[in-house]
C-alpha cells in the first residue's frame, strides 16, 4: 500500500528539521588544548573532570600538543601554530588549556588580550612568567602541598638534615625541584637532586638517594622508556629510606603520597568556561589555585624498610594495591 504525504505533513516535517537544525548548528563551541597526551595520568585526570562537567553543555573538541614526549623547541613551536590554526578555523567560543606549554607557546605569543576567551589550568606554581591575567584569560594554578609534605616527614623523622629529589629531566620537574629546594632551605634541609632522561638513570639516582634522610619522588613523565617492571624490581633491591611524592601516578614507587587531584583542575576550568559562555568576562573570574589533596600509602615498599609511620597517617591514607 502506498502512502501519500500531504502538503501539510511535508510542511510539518520541514518545520521540525528547521527547528532542530539551528539548535545543533548554533551550539556553543568549546576547544580543549592539552599540552601533553592521552595516556599521561595527569592529563587524563584533567580531561575526565573537564568532559564530565561539560557533557551536553557545549560542542567539545580536543587537541593534544604532545609536548611531554616531543621536547624539541622546533616541535613545540610547530604544534603551537597547528593549535593556533585550529582556533582560527573552528572559531570556538571559549578555549580551555592545560599545563604550561600551552600557556607558554600558544596563549602568550598568539592570543594575549585577544577576543577569544581562554581558561587555563595546570599551570605550575605561578603565572608571573606569562603575565596573566590578560583581558581574555582566567584559570587555576597548580601547586603542590610542599609544606604539608615536609610536615609529614617531620612527624616521622623529627628533624631530617638531607633529602634527594628524583624526577624526569623536563621543564616542569625543574620548576618543581626549584620550589622544593627553596622550601628545604627554610627548614635547614640540604637538598640534592637527579633529573633522569631514561629508566636506567632514574634507578641509578634512586640507589644514590638511599644515603640521604628521605627521597622526594617527582614525576616520571618525560622518561619515554619508563619500564614499570624494571623499576619495581629495583625498588625491592634498594629501598631503605623514606620516600614521598605529590603525584598519584608515582605512588607505585613511593612510600607516602600527598597528591594533587587533576580532576579538580578540569572541573574548575569547565565551570569557568560555562560562566564565560553565559556572558561573564574572564577578568571577572579570579585566578585561583587548587585546594584538594589525597593521602596515599604504599605498604609494599614500606615493609621493605624499618620505617614506622604514625598511626594517624596509616589510618587516613588510601592504600596502593
Amino acid at each position: 500500500m502506498m502512502y501519500l504525504i500531504t502538503f501539510h505533513q511535508r510542511l510539518s516535517l520541514l518545520l521540525i528539521v528547521f527547528l532542530l537544525w539551528p539548535a545543533s548548528a548554533s551550539a556553543d563551541k568549546c576547544l580543549y588544548i592539552s599540552s601533553y597526551h592521552q595516556g599521561y595520568a595527569w592529563s587524563d585526570g584533567v580531561e575526565r573532570g573537564l568532559k564530565n562537567t561539560l557533557e551536553g553543555k557545549c560542542e567539545l573538541r580536543q587537541f593534544d600538543m604532545d609536548t611531554k614526549r616531543n621536547k624539541s623547541e622546533d616541535y613545540k613551536q610547530k604544534v603551537s601554530l597547528d593549535a593556533k590554526k585550529l582556533i582560527e578555523e573552528w572559531q570556538p567560543d571559549v578555549v580551555i588549556t592545560s599545563d604550561d606549554n600551552a600557556a607558554r607557546y600558544l596563549i602568550k605569543p598568539h592570543f594575549k588580550d585577544h577576543p577569544v576567551p581562554f581558561v587555563f589550568c595546570g599551570v605550575n606554581w605561578s603565572v608571573d612568567e606569562y603575565g596573566f591575567p590578560y583581558t581574555n584569560t582566567t584559570g587555576i594554578v597548580e601547586i603542590a602541598p610542599i609544606a604539608s609534605l615536609f610536615d609529614k616527614i617531620k612527624s616521622i623523622q623529627g628533624k631530617p638534615s638531607s633529602a634527594f629529589y628524583i624526577g624526569a629531566d623536563t621543564l616542569t620537574e625543574r620548576k618543581n625541584l626549584d620550589r622544593f629546594i627553596k622550601a628545604a632551605g627554610k627548614r635547614n634541609i640540604e637538598m640534592h637532586s637527579g633529573l633522569a632522561s631514561n629508566t636506567a638513570e632514574w634507578i641509578e639516582y634512586y640507589n644514590l638517594a638511599q644515603q640521604y634522610n628521605f627521597i622526594i619522588v617527582g614525576s616520571n613523565a618525560g622518561i619515554n622508556d619508563w619500564d614499570k617492571t624494571t623499576v619495581t624490581e629495583a625498588l625491592k633491591q634498594y629501598s631503605k629510606v623514606m620516600s614521598v611524592t605529590n603525584h598519584e601516578w608515582m605512588m607505585p614507587y613511593s612510600i607516602l603520597g600527598l597528591t594533587k587531584i587533576p580532576e579538580e583542575h578540569g572541573e574548575w576550568a569547565a565551570l569557568a568556561a560555562l560562566e564565560i559562555l553565559k556572558g561573564t568576562s574572564p577578568t571577572d573570574i579570579p585566578i585561583v589555585s587548587n585546594k584538594k589533596w589525597e593521602i596515599w600509602l604504599n605498604p609494599g615498599i614500606l615493609k621493605q624498610t624499618s620505617i614506622q609511620l604514625p598511626e594517624s597517617i596509616q589510618r587516613k591514607a588510601k592504600l596502593v594495591n
